[in-house]
């Protein structure tokens, strides 16, 4: 399971109606534990008490020697909540003697819901930890993800409670995306380029870009990238990452540099809950089919191959950014031939679902775009679109849509 099927798995979970908080994050480590791709066998759900200046146990599943009910632990006799607090997910050795007592050798857990100042101290509203026997740096990104995911949905159900969106402000800011999104049709030497954006709400988390660049705009910059989560906290990122991937560019950074300058910037900047994928790539020349690009958590681009009528997808090259601070980030390439169609994507699209919760799916996009490889890209473009949109019509739930398709005419 990649990081964002993972999100938003857990976004499905927790976007239930529930009572409490407690009874969410419940719901959401038992769907953990009972996950066969997520090596989980159980868990805990620690919450803070500031008066006390320590963590009670209000929940536990999975296969473990249950604790005694409303088990505590004070923050300054167990140091890795604070690690927690500053770090927000850690992997370490168990070192208290009740857990140890009860088999859990090895403690994995990431922080959740706002934090809170303790003495000083920045501490996690929540601990969820999970017993399990690995501990690498794919159980690390897990973890990850699902303490971002959690926040996520936390922060959205409290502001949901305390706020209502003003029509007035969000079409501002409805005005304010589209002027910054760019014509749909480019063409840039042998290629043509097409793109178009489709927010969920009124603005959404998902933004496309061509960026011309040197000094006589001699090579091109295409991206595609998606906030996590909808509405206008995403717009917002979404604001942020464009504006500041086209100010690298032009001051002709490297991609590599540029993508992890960016991450640590995201991963700074916004709440542990956020993260953006981001799919980055260049033309240097019109003429040549060379295109660098840089992965950064995004969906797999896909690239039809017309002399084999293949198509392939584009490696991750990095992990999504604003998850870990100075994550590295790799170059791949592949070289355009005469009507060879790369096209990118948001999962809006390959994530679209029917009525009976059924994905459109990877295969299913490689499919309509063998289909379709051989027309121009605005109508490559719209005939994907019209079929993830009649796939998903009967659908109650959606999210933001963006294709871009580069296609090379000569």
């Amino acid at each position: 399971m990649n990081q964002r099927q993972l999100f938003h798995a857990i976004e499905h979970v927790a976007s239930k109606d529930y009572r409490s908080d407690e009874e969410l994050l419940e719901s959401v480590v038992r769907e953990i534990a009972n996950s066969d791709q997520i090596r989980i066998k159980g868990g805990r759900i620690w919450k803070l008490i500031p008066r006390k200046n320590a963590y009670i146990l209000v929940r536990q599943l999975g296969k473990m020697k249950p604790l005694e009910e409303n088990y505590a632990i004070k923050v300054s006799d167990y140091p890795d909540f604070v690690r927690i607090g500053n770090e927000k997910t850690l992997l370490s050795l168990e070192k208290n003697a009740d857990l140890r007592k009860g088999g859990i050798m090895k403690y994995s857990a990431t922080g959740v819901g706002d934090k809170v100042k303790v003495k000083g101290i920045p501490l996690y509203q929540y601990i969820l930890s999970f017993n399990t026997e690995e501990e690498d740096q794919g159980l690390f990104d897990t973890l990850n993800v699902i303490g971002s995911a959690v926040t996520a949905v936390l922060r959205g159900r409290h502001a949901l409670a305390r706020t209502k969106q003003l029509e007035q402000d969000m079409d501002q800011a409805r005005e304010i995306q589209r002027s910054i999104l760019p014509e749909h049709e480019h063409k840039y030497g042998a290629f043509q380029l097409f793109g178009v954006s489709l927010p969920e709400r009124v603005v959404g988390g998902d933004f496309f870009d061509y960026i011309t660049a040197g000094e006589e705009g001699e090579w091109l910059g295409v991206a595609v990238g998606d906030a996590a989560s909808k509405g206008l906290s995403a717009a917002v990122e979404a604001l942020y990452v464009s504006g500041a991937l086209k100010m690298g560019v032009e001051l002709q950074t490297n991609m590599s540099s540029l993508v992890r300058k960016i991450n640590n910037l995201v991963n700074s900047t916004f709440s542990d809950s956020r993260f953006v994928t981001l799919f980055y790539g260049e033309f240097t020349d019109g003429k040549s089919g060379l295109f660098l690009y840089v992965n950064a958590g995004h969906n797999p681009p896909m690239f039809y191959r017309k002399s084999t009528a293949e198509v392939t997808q584009l490696i991750t090259t990095g992990p999504a950014l604003g998850i870990a601070p100075n994550a590295k980030y790799g170059i791949g390439n592949v070289n355009f031939e005469k009507d060879d169609v790369l096209l990118l994507y948001t999962d809006g699209v390959s994530e679209a679902s029917d009525s009976n919760f059924s994905l459109y799916g990877e295969e299913k996009l490689k499919k309509k775009l063998s289909e379709v490889a051989s027309l121009e890209p605005k109508r490559i473009c719209y005939e994907i679109l019209d079929s993830v949109q009649r796939f998903s019509a009967s659908s109650a739930y959606g999210d933001d849509k963006t294709i871009v398709v580069i296609k090379r005419m000569a």
